[in-house]
Parts: structure tokens; C-alpha cells; sequence
């Protein structure tokens, strides 16, 4: 009965470890969030506050600056994402016009890719927002949370 316990602890520890160990590859998360929904297509959401909205195994939203640049409006929502615990980058800038971020929860470590793009429309830039989990298909709407709160 120790053995199986050991055991069992064992594959939970290898479990966790596999969890927060694993690669981040910006290559697979690092991407154009207007198109990284299923079947690819491209969706539109009303700006503001309400955009936020859940899609399976994460939330999307749109944020609108009336004045200003890509660059300003991303390092604007930079300052904001990294001051989030847990939360580093881990590709792109605000110079190039896409950031994704990592957020880690607090006790297992589970990964949430946030990536924002923005786009400039005459004098607005529109920042599309699409958080996503790593593991599993249901988030328990910590990502919607996530976008709310930025």
C-alpha cells in the first residue's frame, strides 16, 4: 500500500513538473488573434468593456484607444500585463504590433497565452485580445476574468 502511494505521489510530482517545465514555443502562440479561432476565420466584436467573450478553452475581446499609435496603445497594455502576477513575455513588442504574454495560476502553474494585436484606423487603434489555456478546454473563466480586468 506504501508503494502505491509513493507511486502515486511520484506521478503527481512528475505531473506538476511537466506542467511548469514545458517549453513555451513562440511559434505556436505567437499569433494574429483576429484569426486564431477555429476554421481560422477572422471575427469582429463591438470595442469597449462588453467585448469580452468566452470561446472554448479561453476569451476574446477588443480594446479601442481614440487617439495614438499601435505602438503607444500595446505598450500602454504592456505596462498593464506585465504588472500582473505570474505574467511574463514571451514574444513580440509593442514596436512590432503583437505581444503574447504567459500567465501562470498560482498553485499548479497552468499556462494562459494572452496575445494582442493592434490595428490603426485613421485616428483609432482597435487591440484585438485573445487569451487561451494550454491544457484542457474549459478555463473556469479565468481568461475572460484576465481580459476584464486589463
Amino acid at each position: 500500500m506504501r508503494r502505491v502511494a509513493y507511486l502515486l505521489l511520484l506521478i503527481l510530482a512528475g505531473g506538476m513538473a511537466y506542467i511548469r517545465l514545458a517549453p513555451d514555443d513562440p511559434a505556436r502562440w505567437h499569433v494574429d488573434p483576429g484569426f486564431a479561432i477555429e476554421f481560422g476565420a477572422p471575427t469582429a466584436f463591438p470595442p469597449g468593456p462588453e467585448s469580452v467573450i468566452d470561446v472554448e478553452g479561453g476569451a476574446r475581446a477588443m480594446i479601442s484607444f481614440v487617439d495614438g499609435t499601435t505602438a503607444s496603445a500595446l505598450a500602454q497594455l504592456d505596462d498593464i500585463a506585465m504588472a500582473t502576477p505570474r505574467t511574463v513575455r514571451l514574444a513580440g513588442s509593442p514596436e512590432t504590433g503583437r505581444i503574447t504574454w504567459v500567465t501562470r495560476s498560482a498553485v499548479f502553474g497552468f499556462p494562459d497565452y494572452t496575445t494582442a494585436e493592434a490595428r490603426q484606423f485613421a485616428s483609432m487603434v482597435n487591440v484585438d485580445l485573445y487569451a487561451r489555456s494550454r491544457y484542457g478546454r474549459g478555463d473556469f473563466g479565468v481568461n475572460a476574468a484576465r481580459l476584464r480586468a486589463w
